[in-house]
């Protein structure tokens, strides 16, 4: 029984015991040998899931049948007996089980296969080991640390090699020597004992071979030296054997292999097994007998030696001349030559019958079909996931092919891999990021692949974690443990891998590689296997490579056994992976880029650009000196028809490819058509040192689809030899990630930036280019050259009016329109007859076609209409055509991913494109355009040709009575476009940025609207009622959107004028989301219905009147709210809107608060509630509202209509006396908000909200003061009643007065600046003097002491010999008395700021007066972060004084003098692009004016010393103005004073 086999063990078990065949099959899966049959106890056999009384038959049976064995001794005779008569066969009853041994295939029954999922073998016992290949010294192969080998069993023919396990002492119980005397000792003499009886056979040293559990258990063996070992076996063939035999023995005896153990969790050990082949060919031993001489242990110091004849009996090696019985021995050596004889014979018998296993002659011919799917070359648009175990190292030149494919994802099981495996083979020349699968595990599948970078670099998993890492989610795992704990993650990983919205299924291909047999059902590889194709819903996307045949034969039972699928087809197992790798480098298609790229550098050299380091910069396109030379498409003959492909992509609608412009400078072509505007932009390009920054902004305006983008890679391709040039690919990439690489492209090749070429970087309407620009700067510019261009960036905007924005932008610009000049026409016609003679239908090429006709309206609409004539609507055709007309009319750049519409048109069979999109919309698909996306992922989209046929596409759609709402409704009720699909997220963005996304003319729109230009124009053809269909079918779609009921309230709000449900709506979005600008939507419900019921009050009641102070109140509560959360505004992620558009702050609650107030207070001192005689009685009212009286002193009347109203009004007493209050606040905040910061980024092409919201509030304002002030009249009167006017009242006349003249506060002194009336200046200084000087306390108000020091410094910059003003000593005196006051912890910024104004240091005064500066600049700091920080993101402080050459006040100089001083020569737009570019500080005006400072910088920060112990740290304007790498350097700026502290501009290095 020891000696059987799993498959004697399962045979016997259902054939003798009955045993269900569940039971043994499960037994066999654990690979049950005899041995270890024999040795299970009970509870051994219910540990492997055998049922109690099963466990319990089989124990006794086992017990019943090793009784009945015969003896040992008997045993052994008989194999002897027997060997003559069996022809080489040793043992008789071994060779009858094999014959009734059938190959017992039977599928796992359901019941096994639950319980497979449901315990996944985590008790398994006696892991297997696949042997080396008999006689295969080079073939790499690992043993695993504690898995099994084959029990050794007695041979079961002469070639069929017998095993031996032997372990060597333990290196630290003996000498290196001992151990090599007994490994020579055990080797030759199993290799005597293998010669004599004439069969190939194998010792293993490093195995247990006790005849218990662990028989056949891998140690392995610490090796100091190899290289003994083989020694050792080299200098001692001679000593062992006769002279007359050592040239058989050594060759017969292969030297030793020495195979690597690893340890259980697949990292490496110290550790290996010494194995030694024997093959007693017939040719080298004959008839011959080898007797052998042995060294034999002894006392003595010498080994004694003793004549030795080793033979096989059995699974043992037998001594014949151990025989201490003389007879005996002479009757065994008389006998021997007989056998040796008959073994001879057999040997000579079993070698000429041998013959080697068939070839698969096909398997070559079936990796071509596998891995290109039937089609003539492997697409480069296929992704890769490759699943592999650990690859011996001389095995890993053959991974090349790796290299070649487009990978996805590697999911290794090596945990050394990165070490010295295939990964770290890989990444010699690949770009690879190194993740584990736990990475995987989320449901956000966006964010996963920005973090992870997906699609742009390859994945390297680590599915059993790597080596050194310690962490529980890092560190490598045994199988055991990895079932338990990591299997989890890789199901999740894979199935995230695996969804349809990541990859299109029939754009992936898996390969599974296996260089190592998986014996083990437990095995991680198989789960990872299995997870795979439950994924994948099979194995048509699955590939396995085997490294031989008996890989492939375990591979293919164990998948059979879980998945009840033959993968025979699927597999290749009988090609060497050498073969592989180059019968898959010959699959490529022909490369359309050259094998070696090159970047211009400086002096008219090049510099090799390496595919690696092109990898590490994924979101740039670049363009090489040699781009598409020297191609291998060039030597194929498909080469024309690619050359016709790439033209007709591009004339039918394409993105132009930078082939377009090399074929046209090809002989016999001609020239590409530049524009009229390429020469004057490439003028402004060139030479580079016209420009005078480090990073350069270039706009090109257009209307869409004009041709501004090409225009622009036009420009780019004339100058590839003159700047690096490359297009931003990703139009979701950060800033921050683009300067990262540019500055890579930049330095690339290069030791320093000392001799840099430029780089050209275009982008395409790109939402933040003066941010980008700025990241540039900060991370690419070196500093010692400011001036020196080393970026420019050429920015294509599509927008409706480029004329407009191109006289409004700063930048250098140039502007094209949807109108061709004569000469442009010229050439597009002369294009169009060279077309005629190279294409068969030029005419169907409309792109190119609706240029060439000029644009024209007429020819769209025929086209449309000659096309669409035939069109059902109503068919799977038209409604794919109008989702796509419906999206490419109403939202810029949106498409629909391929898949997705090939699932639309129900096409089968993607997988092997039997059948493709065009041929299912034909005759339609001539207006539709394939594209590849690289934005979350890289996949095929499909578009309309251009944004002119989808309007027209629609308007076919309307003469067959398909209004826009019916398809809306489709779009939003078809379920398969909101299933898991490519490119599933931007889809579901781009219907939902259709139904909400307004239009603005700040981002580009050729007109505001209050809807989306859809919802719009379905009102207009339909009506409202099919608007709020649409709306609230919407919701449902999206039921998590909170713009959506957000936009439905909005429309019955304003276009239904039903209130109640316009909050209801309102409400339900801010329970999705509440953000300031839902806040705000439900504050403008309640302003709006406010506003109804005062236009529609023809009788003004009571009751009317609650209900407006109930609504305002309501309206100004949702407003404040909306004022708090916009400190920390989160906004929708449907919104496509708020994905591109900078970040802004959100006024619109304090904006909406004040109109409420002022609406509400116009219709309340309307109110005619009092006889016009009794003004008394009215003005009661007015003080009332002004808080100059309680609510109470309005009276009782005689009249009941009066008394109710005045009712109303005290029960709203409390909300009425804080309108002023809160109206005050609101006013202040815009004041502070406009004076004291400005935009970060200044948009000049186009009107910004700033200018739309001060208009606005200017007009508020005025109400405002109508409202409260007081007349002149007024005045007058009341003094002739009260001619003796107390102190206070003044006072309080004078602030009304300045609140009048809007200089009551810091800000609004502040504004004052820009006033050309010197007089106003002069009366804002009189009255803060009057107020101050009659102060009633010793010490007036800090905010009164600074307001009045700031109305003598902005009085002193346009009447410094003003008779009011005080001198500038005095004014520092006064500050210093405020500054004892309020110390340096208040929130008074202004307090600071008049300190940086007043006692910034100067090297002519005395230094002690200025010492505390520093602690006053970080006071200015800490009170404005704190006051403002929540702005931060969107605004920056202004500086409205700089540091003059003067001392004094003269040394204060405004900005708005200097502006004042520019206009005598410059325009007002001119002075504001001076302002802007930084061109201003070197205007010879500033410099005259103004003090350039000198300072240093350290660590990138700005410092400014006076003295030897004041140093000041300034911050710089721009970021880049001070270059990265913390250089210490002198530099020179002049100063600007904001709320903030003080600010660098014009920043020169003195070196």
């Amino acid at each position: 029984m020891e000696d059987w086999t799993t498959e004697n063990v399962e045979h016997w078990l259902k054939t003798k015991l009955r045993i269900p065949s569940n039971v043994a099959q499960n037994l066999y899966v654990q690979g049950t040998t005899g041995a270890g049959l024999a040795s299970f106890k009970k509870q051994d056999l219910i540990e492997l899931g055998v049922p109690p009384a099963q466990a319990l038959q089989i124990v006794r049976q086992v017990e019943k049948f090793r009784r009945s064995e015969p003896s040992a001794a008997t045993e052994d005779h008989l194999e002897t007996q027997t060997v003559s008569a069996d022809s080489g066969f040793h043992s008789e009853r071994l060779s009858v089980l094999q014959e009734e041994t059938d190959v017992y295939e039977e599928h796992i029954s359901e019941s096994f296969q639950k319980q497979l999922q449901i315990k996944p073998f985590l008790q398994m016992k006696r892991p297997v080991s696949m042997m080396r290949s008999f006689d295969k010294s080079n073939v790499p192969v690992f043993y695993t640390e504690h898995h099994f080998l084959p029990a050794v069993v007695g041979p079961s023919n002469l070639l069929e090699p017998v095993h031996e396990y032997q372990l060597l002492p333990d290196s630290e119980e003996v000498s290196q020597k001992e151990a090599l005397f007994e490994f020579t000792n055990e080797m030759f003499c199993f290799a005597a004992s293998c010669m004599n009886s004439r069969t190939n056979g194998t010792i293993h040293f490093g195995v247990k071979d006790k005849p218990s559990e662990e028989h056949g258990q891998i140690i392995g063996h610490k090796i100091s030296s190899r290289s003994l070992y083989s020694e050792a076996f080299e200098l001692n063939v001679s000593k062992y054997f006769d002279q007359k035999h050592k040239t058989s023995a050594r060759t017969c005896i292969r030297p030793p292999v020495f195979i690597q153990v690893q340890s259980e969790d697949g990292t490496a050990s110290d550790k290996c097994v010494i194995e030694v082949d024997v093959i007693p060919l017939y040719s080298e031993t004959l008839e011959s007998v080898f007797y052998t001489i042995f060294n034999i242990p002894s006392t003595e110091k010498h080994h004694s030696k003793s004549e030795c004849l080793f033979v096989r009996e059995g699974s043992r090696k037998v001594n014949i001349l151990s025989d201490s019985n003389p007879r005996v021995l002479q009757d065994k050596i008389k006998d021997i030559d007989e056998k040796v004889k008959h073994w001879a014979s057999a040997r000579r018998a079993a070698e000429q019958r041998h013959e080697p296993p068939p070839s698969c002659e096909n398997q070559g011919q079936r990796l071509k079909q596998l891995i290109t799917r039937g089609q003539d070359a492997l697409s480069n648009s296929i992704q890769v996931f490759v699943v592999t175990d650990k690859c011996h190292s001389t095995q890993l030149e053959h991974m090349d092919f790796l290299k070649e494919l487009n990978l996805f994802a590697v999911l290794d099981f090596d945990p050394e891999s990165a070490k010295d495996g295939t990964c770290h083979f890989y990444r010699k020349d690949r770009v690879a990021n190194l993740h584990f699968p736990h990475m995987y595990s989320t449901q956000d599948s966006t964010s996963v692949i920005a973090k992870l970078n997906l699609f742009k670099q390859t994945s390297w998993i680590f599915c059993n974690g790597q080596a050194g890492e310690e962490g529980d989610l890092e560190k490598p795992l045994t199988p055991g443990e990895w079932l338990k704990k990591r299997s989890g993650d890789i199901t999740n990983m894979v199935s995230f891998l695996c969804s349809s919205d990541l990859l299109p299924k029939h754009g992936l291909l898996v390969i599974i590689i296996l260089h190592s047999a998986v014996t083990d059902i437990s095995s991680p590889i198989l789960e990872t296997f299995c997870a795979l194709y439950r994924s994948l819903k099979g194995m048509d996307n699955m590939l396995c490579l085997c490294k031989d045949a008996t890989v492939f034969s375990h591979w293919k039972n164990l998948v059979e056994r879980w998945c009840e699928e033959d993968i025979t087809n699927k597999c290749i197992h009988s090609l060497s992976f050498q073969e592989i790798s180059s019968t898959i480098k010959t699959l490529k298609e022909p490369q359309t880029r050259a094998s070696r790229r090159f970047l211009p550098s400086t002096g008219s050299s090049s510099v090799q650009l390496e595919k690696k380091d092109e990898e590490m910069m994924p979101d740039l396109e670049i363009l090489c000196e040699n781009e598409c030379e020297n191609t291998e498409i060039e030597t194929k003959k498909s080469y024309e028809e690619f050359k016709k492909n790439i033209e007709e992509d591009f004339y039918r609608g394409g993105q132009v490819s930078w082939w377009n412009f090399y074929l046209s400078e090809q002989p016999g072509s001609l020239p590409f058509i530049k524009r009229d505007r390429y020469t004057e932009l490439h003028r402004i390009i060139c030479p580079v040192q016209s420009h005078m920054s480090p990073c350069v902004i270039v706009s090109l305006f257009h209307h869409p689809g004009c041709g501004g983008t090409t225009l622009a890679m036009h420009i780019l391709w004339s100058l590839k030899n003159k700047f690096r040039c490359a297009v931003v690919k990703n139009q979701i990439v950060t800033n921050k990630d683009i300067a990262l690489q540019v500055r890579k492209l930049l330095t690339y090749g290069k030791q320093d930036q000392s001799g840099s070429t430029p780089v050209l970087l275009l982008t395409d309407n790109w939402y933040d280019v003066e941010d980008l620009r700025q990241c540039i700067i900060n991370t690419a510019s070196d500093g010692h050259h400011p001036n020196k261009v080393l970026v420019l960036i050429l920015n294509c905007e599509r927008t409706p009016f480029p004329d407009e924005a191109s006289r409004n932008c700063y930048n250098p610009n140039v502007c094209i329109s949807a109108k061709l000049s004569p000469k442009e026409k010229d050439l597009f016609c002369k294009k169009y007859e060279e077309l005629k003679k190279s294409h068969d239908k030029p005419d169907t090429f409309y792109a190119f076609m609706i240029m060439k006709n000029d644009f024209s309206k007429d020819y769209i609409s025929d086209l449309v209409n000659n096309i669409l004539k035939d069109l059902d609507v109503g068919s799977k055709q038209g409604r794919l055509l109008g989702f796509l007309a419906l999206l490419n009319t109403y939202v810029h750049d949106s498409y629909m991913s391929l898949s997705l519409c090939e699932e639309l048109m129900e096409i089968r069979n993607p997988l092997w494109r039997k059948e493709t999109l065009e041929d299912k919309m034909n005759p339609y698909s001539i207006l539709l355009k394939t594209f590849d996306v690289e934005e979350h992922g890289t996949y095929q989209a499909v578009r309309l040709l251009h944004q002119m046929i989808a309007e027209n596409c629609l308007k076919v759609f309307k003469e067959h009575k398909v209004s826009l709402s019916d398809i809306t409704f489709d779009l939003l009720n078809y379920e398969i476009i909101y299933k898991t699909c490519m490119g599933k997220d931007f889809l579901t963005q781009f219907i939902h940025s259709m139904l909400v996304t307004r239009s603005r003319r700040e981002q580009g729109d050729d007109k505001n609207t209050l809807f989306s230009p859809l919802i719009e124009d379905i009102q207009k053809e339909e009506g409202v009622d099919k608007v709020n269909e649409v709306l609230e079918r919407a919701v449902k779609r999206f039921d998590r959107s909170a713009t959506l009921p957000q936009a439905l309230a909005r429309h019955m709000c304003l276009n239904e004028k039903d209130f109640d449900s316009a909050l209801k709506w309102a409400l339900d979005a801010q329970s999705k989301r509440s953000n300031s600008y839902i806040a705000d939507t439900v504050g403008q419900v309640y302003k709006s219905h406010l506003k109804k019921i005062i236009e529609d009050s023809k009788e003004q009641s009571p009751e009317s009147l609650d209900e407006c102070l109930n609504l305002a109140s309501k309206a100004a509560s949702a407003f404040r709210d909306s004022q708090e959360l916009a400190k920390k505004d989160e906004h929708d992620p449907l919104d496509l809107h708020f994905r591109k558009v900078r970040k802004y702050y959100n006024i619109s609650g304090y904006l909406g608060e004040t109109e409420v107030i002022i609406m509400l207070l116009d219709f309340i001192t309307g109110f005619p509630i009092f006889p016009a005689s009794d003004r008394h009685e009215r003005d009661k009212l007015l003080q009332v509202l002004r808080g100059n009286q309680p609510v109470s002193m309005l009276g009782n009347y005689k009249d009941s209509g009066v008394d109710a109203i005045v009712k109303v009004l005290k029960d709203h007493g409390r909300f009425l006396v804080s309108l002023k209050p809160r109206l005050k606040e609101t006013f202040t905040f815009f004041e502070d908000y406009f004076t004291y910061l400005r935009p970060r980024h200044v948009p000049f092409t186009k009107e910004t909200v700033d200018e739309r919201n001060k208009r606005r509030i200017s007009e508020l304002f005025k109400k405002y003061i109508k409202l409260f002030s007081c007349s002149e009249e007024e005045k007058l009167t009341e003094k002739k009643i009260n001619p003796k006017l107390s102190l206070h009242q003044e006072i309080d006349d004078h602030r009304c007065d300045l609140e009048m003249m809007q200089a009551d506060s810091f800000a609004g002194i502040l504004q004052s600046l820009s006033h050309r009336n010197e007089r106003k200046k002069e009366n804002i200084l009189e009255k803060w003097k009057f107020i101050f000087g009659n102060s009633r306390s010793r010490f007036p108000s800090t905010s009164d002491t600074v307001n009045y020091i700031l109305a003598n410094i902005v009085l002193h910059s346009v009447e410094p010999k003003s008779c009011l003003l005080k001198r500038y000593e005095d004014l520092v005196t006064l500050l210093k008395d405020a500054l004892q006051q309020e110390g340096t912890r208040s929130n008074m910024s202004e307090l600071y700021y008049l300190c940086m104004l007043l006692m910034w240091p100067s090297k002519d005064q005395p230094l002690k007066n200025f010492t505390d500066i520093t602690t006053y600049i970080a006071s200015a700091k800490r009170s404005f972060s704190k006051r403002f920080g929540f702005v931060f993101p969107s605004r920056s402080a202004i500086a409205h004084f700089f540091l003059g050459k003067s001392n004094g006040l003269k040394r204060i100089v405004s900005k708005a003098k200097l502006d004042q001083i520019l206009q005598e020569s410059k325009s007002s737009d001119r002075i504001r692009n001076l302002w802007h570019s930084g061109s201003a500080w070197s205007d010879s005006i500033i410099q005259e004016k103004l003090l350039r400072v000198k300072g240093h910088t350290v660590n990138g920060d700005i410092y400014v010393t006076y003295g030897t112990n004041t140093k000041i740290m300034i911050r710089s304007a721009f970021r880049g103005d001070i270059r990265s790498g913390s250089s210490h350097e002198e530099v020179s700026f002049y100063i600007g004073f904001t709320l903030e502290g003080p600010v660098a501009y014009g920043v020169e290095y003195e070196n």
